[in-house]
């Protein structure tokens, strides 16, 4: 716990002979970082696949694929990923993949994580075939001959999916064990699990986080959403018995609802206003307008009995269509059960409608935005081209959220984006450019100030989290969750933020991090 904050003689004059004493030389002294929408089992176990640089064109791409496939061992597939349309310079298909990895089963994720690419032998291995029909919320991509192209979207991503193979307890361990040190690096002493359960199924996840709790490997403060829908049987199983995964860093007390997918190329965010172009060889409503995920009254009934139970949810939202969502859940809980403590959150918020930015500090909602996601960069140039030029003059409206006094939190959604660096995203909040600038920017009427956005990753974030009694700023009698810094953020010019350097991260006072030489 903080004791006293001041000038070297007021913080030394009680100092005894058992009192630890650290130099700074003039590093400077911050909150923890907080980080309320990561995947971190998801991002350890990503460094062991087939990893494709974000921008990679479709021969660098192909190349990386060839040399993973042809090291793989017998019976193996070759997982990983990112690509993006705008990178690649074409929509992909499985042919491109059969050219270079005929027999090894090959599946990589885009960017986004909502739409996949396989080969054929991938395709053959889950049994997809002509015959299959797309499944609820989600859509194979077809040729005019009605054969599956290999491009796989939302709910039919998932579907390929289950046929590869799992990561299994101990693989999942070491990657949450990774991605755990990775975090406290950057001065990341709190975060949100978004989405328990996508990776390698919620028993297994969650067993992992226990395991690592119970031997005091976890020194973040955490909570973990579980991904819930409505027939679930595993989800909901773990939802019921979530106490028996409760530590003191360690809170199971989060649900994750995915709306939609994502405004890129396959047109998957549910948009109020229809797309600026289509989905090449579709012309259906989901095309024009995306998906919502869940029906309105199916949502409302779970937002309400979630709210009831003290559980967060956090809702993929993506589209503004999808956000509306959202807030119309939330304030049917409003409605039903009163204003409790629970602070449900809107994830992501690529688009959202002035109106339903003027609400939600009336309705207790929080808007989680991804200011990692927001610089140009290949993802934001295939949602440009999807929405137009017009739509994406909004996106992801963080200033108009703070002048509307809503609760604005940040989440990276790592590893949707390469690295779990808050330094780069505070930058950027200001910027809207590339980390160190550029001379392109998205969004630049959205940009705030220094101070708004260190907020956004800690006094914000700590109400968010229930726990702003406790956390979020240095005074006495808050918890030592602190960070020692190379550099004064308002001191140096705006674009070199992004090279802040941790040198301590401490969290209730214990060094959890140290960079400094031995």
């Amino acid at each position: 716990m903080i004791d006293r904050v001041g000038c070297d003689e007021e913080v030394l004059r009680d100092r005894g002979t058992d009192t630890q004493v650290i130099h700074l030389a003039g590093d400077v002294v911050l909150p923890g970082l907080h980080d309320l929408h990561v995947h971190p089992i998801y991002a350890g176990i990503r460094q062991r696949r087939c990893r494709i640089p974000q921008g990679s064109n479709l021969e660098e791409t192909l190349r990386i694929v060839k040399e993973y496939a042809d090291a793989a061992e017998p019976g193996e597939w070759a997982l990983g990923g990112q690509w993006d349309v705008h990178a690649l310079g074409c929509v992909p298909n499985r042919h491109m993949l059969d050219s270079v990895a005929p027999d090894v089963p090959v599946q990589l994720e885009d960017t986004s994580g909502h739409s996949s690419w396989a080969n054929s032998a991938a395709l053959a291995r889950a049994g997809i075939s002509a015959e299959t029909p797309d499944p609820e919320g989600g859509i194979f991509e077809r040729d005019a001959a009605g054969e599956p192209t290999g491009i796989q979207r939302e709910t039919a991503a998932h579907l390929l999916a289950e046929a590869a193979p799992k990561p299994n307890g101990p693989e999942v361990e070491s990657a949450l064990v990774w991605s755990l040190n990775e975090m406290l690096s950057f001065g990341i002493t709190s975060f949100t699990e978004a989405a328990l359960g996508f990776t390698a199924g919620s028993r297994i996840e969650m067993a992992a986080y226990a395991a690592l709790a119970r031997r005091a490997e976890i020194k973040q403060r955490v909570r973990v959403c579980t991904t819930w829908s409505p027939d679930d049987a595993e989800a909901n199983e773990m939802i019921e018995r979530r106490n028996f995964f409760a530590f003191e860093r360690l809170v199971p007390d989060g649900i994750k609802i995915f709306l939609d997918g994502v405004p890129t190329d396959g047109h998957t965010a549910a948009m109020i206003e229809p797309y600026a172009d289509t989905v090449k060889g579709r012309d259906d409503h989901a095309s024009r307008h995306g998906m919502l995920q869940i029906p309105a009254e199916v949502l409302n009934d779970a937002v309400a009995r979630f709210d009831r139970m003290g559980l967060t949810v956090k809702f993929h939202a993506a589209g503004d269509a999808a956000v509306r969502a959202a807030l119309d859940a939330i304030g049917v809980a409003r409605e039903r059960n009163g204003f409790g403590p629970q602070m449900h959150n809107v994830g992501h918020c690529t688009f959202v409608a002035k109106t339903d930015i003027e609400r939600a500090s009336r309705i207790g909602a929080t808007f989680e935005v991804s200011p990692y996601l927001w610089q140009p960069a290949p993802i934001c140039s295939d949602i440009a081209s999807a929405v137009g030029p017009e739509t994406i003059e909004r996106v992801w409206p963080i200033r108009e959220m703070l002048d509307a006094h809503a609760l604005v939190v940040p989440g990276s959604d790592w590893s949707v984006v390469p690295s779990v660096n808050p330094w780069a995203a505070i930058e950027t909040l200001v910027t809207r450019q590339e980390p160190g600038g550029s001379a392109e920017s998205f969004g630049p009427s959205q940009g705030i100030t220094l101070e708004q956005a260190l907020e956004i990753f800690t006094v914000n974030a700590a109400r968010q989290e229930g726990a702003a009694d406790r956390i979020g700023t240095i005074e006495p009698g808050l918890l030592a969750d602190i960070i020692v810094v190379d550099q004064n953020p308002f001191e140096v010019p705006i674009t070199q933020v992004h090279a802040t350097e941790v040198k301590l991260t401490l969290v209730e006072g214990e060094i959890v991090f140290d960079r400094r030489p031995a």
